[in-house]
């Protein structure tokens, strides 16, 4: 229990001390730096900076509205309508529209959409599917949906609190948008370095290079000891085993065998530090409660018999997006397979596309549990159809899944950063995304 205290303990102080200081100020110029590309992959720490989608999501995980006023079902969830907000352009000058929102839609979604027709009535859009969908506006305040149009330069031109000023392949540089619909950022500028080693965002954090940086789970207990200002979120990105259901997979006893053999606890304990939480569930324990109800004990035994006289060649491990601390969970992952009796080898995800196992981290966005388990199933081609509320319902639809044994839930993990003692007021929405808009800086105007 005293390590989540210590985390909330830092919050606490550092929320306390902002509050000490005179109000905010306008002015001054932030710096951020992350390991990813900022703004080309769909939680880039700029994408929410530069674009808005139709809904959000407050800090509670409550649906409020964005560029959409309001919403309506119709046809028991079947069709929804929404209604723009009137008078917003994108930074480039052009007017929001339906016709634009809808591209951007289409291009955002061109597979796996939770609709099957789009279509842009009036003011409004139009969102039609064969099965029901009960979350859709929960579903539109996901970041892949943000809505982006690429204006004649072919550059990302949004609605949000930031204009891009300059993209590199680095980072991007970004300038407040005095004309914003929900009021002007404090900062003038924003500038945000991607592809940045840990090692290089510590250091220029360490000398005033940098005011805001990222601290992986594994590291957390480490950046604490350091002495640094950690903002950390609740559990919101899901370590997860997926698993094929091809070839020698096909067997369900097979891939039974394969999570009942994974040790959750060596992977919580060793590798991440005590930080985050075993799972055998899709979504966390706070969002649901039940959580528990899913097993996620290892049991070698019974993964030894549901194995035994299986002789299949060796399972292909891949990791997607890899980084030290998943190289080290796909390994000890493979020596838990070899003591239940199964042959396993980490191999490089662009050498097999088409691997037996999958590891991947999936980032849970919602802050209900009706749309959490809509989000996390709809990684697996899978949805709820049936708006409700009901525990016990939802309950039932992510253990009919997880019997499946196509997907093995390993760990849920927090996302957290480091500050800078010039940053004021920052704060994480309930997905552990930072309140740039909302933050301010010493020496500003």
């Amino acid at each position: 229990m005293f390590r989540p205290f210590v985390t909330s303990s830092v919050v606490v102080c550092l929320a306390l001390s902002a509050g000490a200081r005179t109000r905010s100020h306008y002015g001054g110029a932030l710096r951020i730096e992350t390991q990813s590309d900022p703004l080309r992959v769909p939680d880039g720490i700029a994408r929410r900076l530069v674009f808005d989608g139709l809904t959000r999501l407050d800090q509670s995980g409550a649906v409020l509205p964005g560029l959409a006023t309001r919403w309506e079902p119709q046809d028991e969830n079947h069709r929804w309508q929404f209604w723009l907000r009137p008078g917003i352009r994108f930074h480039d000058g052009a007017a929001l529209t339906s016709a634009a929102v809808a591209a951007s839609l289409s291009q955002s979604c061109a597979r796996q959409c939770p609709w099957t027709g789009l279509n842009a009535v009036a003011n409004s859009l139009v969102f039609t599917s064969d099965s029901a969908m009960p979350e859709l506006p929960a579903e539109l305040a996901r970041s892949m949906y943000l809505i982006a149009r690429q204006n004649d330069a072919s550059e990302p031109s949004g609605t949000g609190p930031f204009r891009v000023t300059s993209v590199n392949n680095e980072g991007v540089s970004l300038t407040a948008n005095s004309d914003y619909w929900q009021g002007r950022p404090f900062v003038d500028t924003v500038q945000v370095e991607g592809k940045r080693s840990l090692r290089d965002q510590w250091l220029d954090l360490s000398v005033g290079r940098a005011d805001i940086v990222e601290v992986p789970p594994d590291l957390l207990h480490q950046a604490l000891q350091d002495r640094l200002m950690v903002l950390a979120s609740r559990p919101t990105d899901l370590l997860v085993l997926t698993v094929s259901s091809k070839g020698a997979l096909h067997d369900d006893q097979l891939r039974r065998a394969i999570a009942l053999a994974v040790d959750r606890s060596a992977l919580f304990n060793v590798i991440f530090q005590k930080e985050g939480e075993p799972t055998g569930s899709l979504l966390p324990a706070d969002l649901t409660g039940y959580a528990f109800l899913f097993p996620a004990e290892r049991d070698v035994t019974r993964a030894r018999n549901y194995a035994a006289g299986m002789n299949t060649s060796p399972l292909i491990l891949t990791i997607d997006n890899p980084d030290a601390s998943t190289q080290l969970v796909a390994e000890r992952i493979v020596l838990n397979l070899r003591e239940a009796g199964l042959k396993a080898q980490v191999r490089p995800s662009s050498s097999q596309p088409d691997a037996d196992l999958r590891l991947k981290r999936i980032h849970l966005e919602a802050g209900d549990p009706a749309a959490g388990l809509d989000e996390m199933l709809g990684n697996f081609d899978q949805r709820i159809t049936e708006e409700t509320s009901d525990p016990a319902k939802l309950y039932q639809a992510e253990l009919d899944f997880l019997k499946t044994y196509q997907a093995i839930p390993l760990l849920y993990l927090p996302r957290a950063l480091a500050v800078s003692e010039r940053v004021r007021d920052l704060r994480l929405t309930a997905d552990g995304t930072p309140m740039i808009a909302d933050a301010s800086i010493d020496g500003g105007k």
